[in-house]
This record gives structure tokens, C-alpha cells and sequence, in this order.
């Protein structure tokens, strides 16, 4: 007998790729509870993400500065919403104790929480076997639902679309060439010699967040073409997915952008240097393509986020990815 759900809350406070990949479900318990009301926890700063959702009733923000007493706030606040439902994709600490003590008729998590005791169904994370993100956090669900796949998707306004409309008069390539993690970014000079190769008839638009400007300033003063712009700081992340959603190709590291790109199904090329595709968040638009090193390398992939700098100090994983790779990408789109 199928249980009834008229309160549910889904949890994912890492990273804005994270939040990406779990709004499928939101998708998904929409379809199957199309009266429950669903809200979602995120961590401060990627709320920005789920405006516009249609589905959601609300979006919960969880503040980890000053972590105990923004963890009671917040806690507070979910018991006093009587969930029926509890959705926890998130696998550290914080986020087990919201659950533990969310008052939540049922629980759902992955086994690596260290909460995981409290949930009504544990379901087993296995990272590195093939497994889309995505299909790893449908599992969580399945049972209630079905077995059947779904994208993740955001929501940008019209004000959005407006916003970016004057940009795109011409064929256009959007590159977001930064990453929080170092050994997950394709090299500057690399950038600056794709750019030197890209057909004059492209506009390139540079995307990124405030904290990218001097990166992608950086690129145009070595670049030898003309016809490029930083937008970096200039657009909001959904401002960004519409600019994204009609480029002709968006260049991305394994990061944020290559999952905004997946969200609006925008064709995308994504670059892996010391992370790997198996590890399960590569990209899922109808045209997405992977490149990385043509060779093997004992030390790749040398972690599952990337690090600050390369382990062993010579990052061939980033630097033997040939700029004729990515070319290659763009011809084939064209055609």
C-alpha cells in the first residue's frame, strides 16, 4: 500500500552542484505526491538556486557560522513544520542531527551519515562505480516511487531571460574557467590557447562569481582575441543558466557550472583533470561531452574534491588535455 506524504522535506546543504543534482526529486515526489507540500534545506548562499521553482513550497536556509545556535534555529523550525517526510541526501554530520531530531515520521538517508541509525531506510552510497549522482539519490526514493531516470532542472525567471537577452544576438561560447579547487581547473594558459583557436564568428562570454573576475580578466589581457567578455560577479547563477541554455557550447571544469549546464540542458563540454567521470557527476544535457588526458595516470584521480594544489607537483592530469580535444567538441556540435 503506497503511504500518503502531505509534508516532506528534502536536505542537501553542501555544495551548489549538490542541490543541483537533488532537485530530480523534487521532480519526482511532485509527479507521485502531486498535493504534498515540499520544501527543501539548503545551506546560506545557494538558496538563489530553487527561486522560481514552481514545485517548492519553501525553501529552508541553514547558516553554518556560528554552527550550534543557527543548528537549534533551524531545528526548531523544522519540528514545528511536522514532516511526514524526510529526505537527508547530505552524508556529514549536521545534517544527521537535523534529522535525528527533526521530529520527521520517516526517514531516508545514505548509510555514510553517521546519524544514519535514525532513519526508516538507509540506502548504501558507493562512489567511483559508474553511478550518476543523480541515479544514487533517486535510489533514495525509488521504493516510493519509481525506478525511472530524471534530470535535475532549475527555474529561471523571465526577468532572467531578459537580463541576458542583449548578449545574444550573435553565435556565442560561454567558458567558465575557475573551480574552487585548484587540480579540478583546466590551466590559464590553456584557456588563453583555446580562446586564440576559437572562430572569430563566436562571441565568448567568461562566467564565474565576483571572486573569478581576476582569473578571467587575467585570460582577455593574454588573449590574442577580440571578441570576448568577462561576466564574472556580472549575473546571478539562473541569469547565468539562461545565457548558458543558447550558447552554442559551454566550456566547464568538473564544478558548479558544468551542473547549471545539465540543469537548463545546455550543450556542454566538461573537463576533467584530476577527478574522474566514474566518480558520478558528469554532465546529463542531450549534447555533453567529456574530455580529459588521452593516457593513463597512476596518481588520477588523487582525490574525490581536488586539492589546493597538485600532490605530486607536475598536474599532467590538466596539462596533458590537449586544446585540439576541445576543439574537437565544438566542430562536432557545429555539425
Amino acid at each position: 500500500m503506497k503511504k500518503e506524504f502531505k509534508r516532506i522535506l528534502i536536505i542537501q546543504t553542501a555544495f551548489l552542484g549538490d542541490v543541483i543534482l537533488a532537485t530530480p526529486l523534487v521532480e519526482k515526489l511532485h509527479r507521485h505526491y502531486p498535493h504534498a507540500q515540499i520544501d527543501f534545506l539548503v545551506k546560506k548562499g545557494n538558496e538563489s538556486l530553487l527561486n522560481n521553482n514552481p514545485i517548492l513550497n519553501e525553501v529552508l536556509v541553514f547558516e553554518k557560522k556560528d554552527k550550534l545556535k543557527k543548528l537549534a534555529k533551524i531545528i526548531s523550525k523544522i519540528r514545528s513544520n511536522k514532516y511526514d517526510l524526510l529526505i537527508n541526501l547530505h552524508r556529514f554530520g549536521s545534517s544527521g542531527i537535523i534529522s535525528f531530531l527533526s521530529g520527521a515520521k520517516y526517514k531516508i538517508g545514505f548509510d555514510k551519515n553517521p546519524f544514519a541509525f535514525c532513519y526508516d531506510k538507509k540506502i548504501t552510497h558507493q562512489i567511483g562505480d559508474n553511478t550518476h549522482e543523480v541515479r544514487r539519490n533517486l535510489s533514495l526514493i525509488e521504493d516510493i516511487t519509481d525506478s525511472k531516470p530524471e534530470k535535475p532542472r532549475l527555474y529561471y525567471s523571465k526577468e532572467d531571460e531578459q537580463k541576458v537577452q542583449t548578449l545574444k544576438g550573435n553565435p556565442y561560447l560561454c567558458m567558465a574557467p575557475a573551480s574552487v579547487w585548484f587540480t579540478k581547473q583546466f590551466p590559464e594558459d590553456q584557456w588563453v590557447e583555446l580562446i586564440n583557436k576559437i572562430n572569430s564568428k563566436y562571441k565568448i562570454y567568461l562566467l564565474g562569481g565576483p571572486g573569478d573576475s581576476d582569473l578571467c580578466n587575467s585570460i582577455i589581457s593574454k588573449t590574442e582575441n577580440k571578441k570576448i567578455e568577462s561576466l564574472a560577479g556580472k549575473f546571478s547563477l539562473l541569469q547565468s543558466c539562461a545565457l548558458m541554455k543558447d550558447a552554442v557550447l559551454n566550456y566547464v571544469n568538473d564544478s558548479g557550472p558544468l551542473h547549471l549546464a545539465s540543469s537548463v540542458n545546455a550543450n556542454v563540454c566538461a573537463i576533467f583533470c584530476s577527478t574522474v567521470p566514474s566518480f558520478g557527476f558528469g554532465p546529463l544535457s542531450d549534447f555533453s561531452r567529456i574530455v580529459q588526458m588521452e593516457s593513463e595516470l597512476q596518481c588520477r584521480p588523487c582525490n574525490l574534491h581536488g586539492y589546493k594544489a597538485c600532490p605530486q607537483g607536475h598536474f599532467k592530469c590538466a596539462k596533458d588535455i590537449r586544446v585540439e580535444q576541445l576543439l574537437k567538441v565544438l566542430y562536432e556540435v557545429e555539425s
